[in-house]
Parts: structure tokens; C-alpha cells; sequence
């Protein structure tokens, strides 16, 4: 970026196109790696490295649990750090490298290893590749609000990247499975190493890229904060308290619909197959949720987005339960519900930025790190481990029992988890969201003072 359009940037807040592009890149760099992994580990772990598969699941069940813990720790990490590129732009240079290696490892099968240790290996290198990614993901997440103070900017900047994931993950989960097959040439194994290791050289070229190209304009602002004064930050923050809470709740909402929907589509239905179809159809309109949002936010602000979004999920359910069998009817109705998911799963990235803004008007302290890390990270996957664990339960008391003729307990009880828990958590978003508003109205008038004080400190610190 030129000195010039540096100078454009940090006076109307508009962020040129390549730092745009750039943030597309971040997320895309993201999910293209570890988007194998929701897709295609627990095959890889049971038929590629030949791990029993109640070891597996116990393995993916402890690790997920540590690997929970790491997101408010790289939050304060990226809080301390203090560099003349910024607080978080420094990560996107420093973990490229680690992110794609540990991706490599965890889908490379050494061979002179014994049972146990393809355990320890396999754990070692999963939970090696889970903390580094969190470190990736908070990095993009507490970047935003240093990119720029202009809040339209942030909601286009979080489109872009919300658009990179999509196209990342679709390239993930759609060309993964046939390179390793072209690679590997009969040897999965070796098709494996070969795909993730080429996917992990493009992510490594792109995020230096981005690093290259993105700016923080919020950099003599960014001083090291200690630990308790990151906690701090959420004194009073009541529009971070919010969204947090919302958006631990649109987790387990995004589990529960999608990891259920096999369930419906095999025994409510008996249509296994539908299970691809409708996730194609997701997809597709998740990203016409992602491209449309900034534009729906003119007309419905960010709370209101929010809340359409839930009540589009949830009018999505309900016409499925409606639908009866009707494949068409189901589709559309599938649709609306996927259109909305794309709104509640992406407006929370950017409003994380607005909440920083928040705890320094407030508190006095910039912590974007902690707060977009538990807003974001920690959100998703306690969310999601919550949105698996919940399911089960319920199926269990109604007496599921796998690959069997379902009583019309158990069917009933497939319903209800499809169909009528997440109608319910939609509501416990929506209704948060309508006391988000006056703050949302704040958001001018803050940005405003944080400019003045930063202006005043400047002056301060040249008279000494």
C-alpha cells in the first residue's frame, strides 16, 4: 500500500481493494486447511492411519476439549504484543509456516510406528494443529477493528472474509478426496501427505501476502496490556456480554441443524441421499447470505440482521416440519433456513469489532485480542460441542439406536432435535439482540471520543 492510499485510508476509513482482498485471503487461507479436518479426520484417523474407532472418538473427544482452553490464552497473547506492524498482523507472517506444517503432520502416517504410538502422534498432532489454527483465526478476528473505525468498512471487510472461508471450504471439502486419490494413486496414505502438504504451500505464499498488504490503523493505540487489565475490558461491556452470549448460542443452533440433518433425511424421510443435496444447497446460499450482508445491514442495522437472520432459521424448520415428505417444499424451505444461518453465523465477526471499541470507551482499555478470541473462537467450538453433546442426549431418552427400523419414540425425538430445538434457540438469539440496539446507536459517538482522546493523548506525549 502506498503512502497515498494509506493517507485516503485512516481519513475516510475505506480500505483500498487489495487490503480487502487480502482479508478475503486470511479466512480463506483458514478454512482451506482445516476444513479437512471437520470433513475428512475421523475417516482419515479409522481407514487411512488404522486407529480403532472408540479410540478415535475418544481422542477427538479430549482433544477438542483442551483445545478449548487455548482461545482466551491467544487472545491475551496477541494483546501483548507490540510490533511496528501492529498487534495482529504480525501472526498472519508468523504462523503461516507452523499452521501448514502442523496440518501436514496431523495427515501424515508414519509408518515405523507402533500401535500406541499412532495414539500419541495422532494427538500430539492434532491438538498441535487446533491450538495453532486458534491462533490464526484470532488474528483475523481482532485485526478488524484496527483495520479501520469506519463501521460500514468493518461490515464490508467481514463480507470479504466471510466469502473467503466459503470458497476455501468449498474447495476443501469438494477437491480434498479426489487429489488424494490422483496423488496417492491407490496409496490414501500417501495421497493424503501429497494434497494437504500442496494445500499447506498456497496458504503459507497467501497469508504472507496478506501480511504484506494488510495495515493497522490503530497501531499507537496498541500498547502491551497486562492480563487483568484485558479481563477488564469486560467490565460493563454489556454489547460484548451480548454477543458473546448470542453467539455461543448460534453455535450450538449451526451443530445441532446440520449435525441432525442426516438423521432426518435417513429415518423421518428415508432418503439418506437428500443429505448432500440439501448441504449443496447450503452452501450455495450461505454465500448469497455472506455477499448480500452488508447491504441488508443499511436497511436492518446489525441487531436487525441478527434477528432476521434467527427468524429465518427458525421459519425454515418449521416449514420443513410442514413440508411433510415434498423434496421441493423441503429444498426451499431449507434454503430460507440457510440463508439466515449465513447471517447469524457471520455478523458476529464483524460486531466483535464494535464491542473492542466499546471496552475502551468504557474501561479505557483496547483488549481486541481477548475479547474477538472468546467471542469467536471460544464461541465455536463450545458451541459446538455443546451443539453435538445436546442431540445425543435427547435422541438417547427417545431410544434411538443406529441402523435400525426407529420406534415412533425415537422418530419423535429425531423431529424434535431437528426441528423444534433449534426454532427454540433462535428465539434465545432474537431476544438478546433486541437490548443490543442502543448500543448499536452508540457506535458514532464512541468512535468520535476514542479519536478525540487519541488525538489528545498524541499532543500530550509531543509537548513532553
Amino acid at each position: 500500500m502506498s503512502n497515498l492510499e494509506q493517507a485516503r485510508a485512516s481519513l475516510d476509513g475505506k480500505t483500498p481493494l487489495i487490503g480487502r482482498m487480502s482479508f478475503f485471503l486470511t479466512d480463506f487461507c483458514g478454512n482451506l486447511l482445516f476444513c479437512i479436518i471437520g470433513s475428512y479426520l475421523l475417516y482419515f484417523y479409522t481407514d487411512v492411519f488404522g486407529l480403532p474407532v472408540t479410540v478415535t472418538g475418544m481422542l477427538l473427544l479430549l482433544t477438542r476439549i483442551l483445545d478449548a482452553i487455548d482461545a482466551p490464552i491467544w487472545g491475551s497473547i496477541v494483546d501483548h504484543t507490540h510490533s511496528k506492524y501492529g498487534r495482529s498482523r504480525p501472526f498472519f507472517l508468523w504462523l503461516a509456516v507452523p499452521f501448514a506444517l502442523t496440518m501436514w503432520l496431523t495427515f501424515t502416517t508414519p509408518s515405523f510406528l507402533s500401535d500406541t504410538g499412532k495414539i500419541v502422534y495422532a494427538v500430539f498432532t492434532y491438538l498441535l494443529a487446533g491450538i495453532v489454527y486458534s491462533g490464526v483465526q484470532t488474528a483475523i478476528t481482532s485485526i478488524l477493528p484496527n483495520l479501520t473505525s469506519n463501521h460500514s468498512e468493518r461490515m464490508i471487510l467481514n463480507t470479504f472474509r466471510m466469502v473467503g472461508g466459503s470458497v476455501g471450504a468449498f474447495i476443501s471439502m469438494t477437491f480434498t478426496l479426489p487429489l488424494v486419490n490422483l496423488l496417492g494413486d491407490g496409496d490414501q496414505q500417501l495421497g493424503f501427505s501429497l494434497t494437504v502438504g500442496m494445500f499447506g504451500v498456497i496458504v503459507v505464499i497467501l497469508m504472507i501476502f496478506a501480511f504484506r498488504h494488510l495495515r493497522e490503523q490503530n497501531v499507537e493505540r496498541n500498547v502491551s496490556i497486562p492480563v487483568k487489565d484485558s479481563v477488564r475490558a469486560i467490565k460493563n461491556n454489556w454489547p460484548w456480554i451480548i454477543l458473546v452470549s448470542v453467539n455461543l448460542i448460534v453455535w450450538i443452533c449451526i451443530s445441532v441443524r446440520q449435525g441432525t440433518l442426516i438423521y432426518y433425511t435417513k429415518y423421518v424421510l428415508n432418503d439418506e441421499g437428500l443429505t448432500a443435496w440439501l448441504n449443496g444447497v447450503m452452501t450455495l446460499t450461505q454465500l448469497i447470505a455472506f455477499i448480500s450482508m452488508a447491504f441488508i445491514v443499511k436497511f436492518t442495522h446489525k441487531f436487525g440482521a441478527m434477528i432476521l437472520g434467527a427468524v429465518m432459521v427458525a421459519l425454515g424448520h418449521f416449514g420443513i416440519y410442514m413440508s411433510g415428505t415434498s423434496v421441493p417444499m423441503i429444498t426451499a424451505f431449507w434454503a430460507i433456513g440457510a440463508l439466515g444461518q449465513g447471517l447469524i453465523c457471520a455478523m458476529p465477526f464483524g460486531m466483535l469489532a464494535d464491542t473492542v471499541d466499546y471496552g475502551e470507551w468504557t474501561n479505557n482499555v483496547r483488549a481486541a485480542g481477548f475479547l474477538t478470541a472468546i467471542g469467536s473462537a471460544l464461541c465455536i467450538k463450545a458451541g459446538s460441542g455443546l451443539g453435538g453433546f445436546i442431540p445425543t442426549m435427547i435422541m438417547g431418552s427417545y431410544g434411538y439406536v443406529a441402523n435400525t427400523q426407529q420406534t415412533a419414540d425415537s422418530l419423535f425425538g429425531i423431529s424434535l432435535c431437528f426441528i423444534w430445538v433449534p426454532i427454540v434457540l433462535c428465539a434465545l438469539i432474537a431476544v438478546p439482540m433486541c437490548f443490543y440496539a442502543k448500543f448499536e446507536a452508540m457506535e458514532s459517538k464512541i468512535v468520535a471520543e476514542l479519536e478525540e482522546r487519541a488525538q489528545k493523548s498524541n499532543l500530550q506525549a509531543q509537548a513532553q
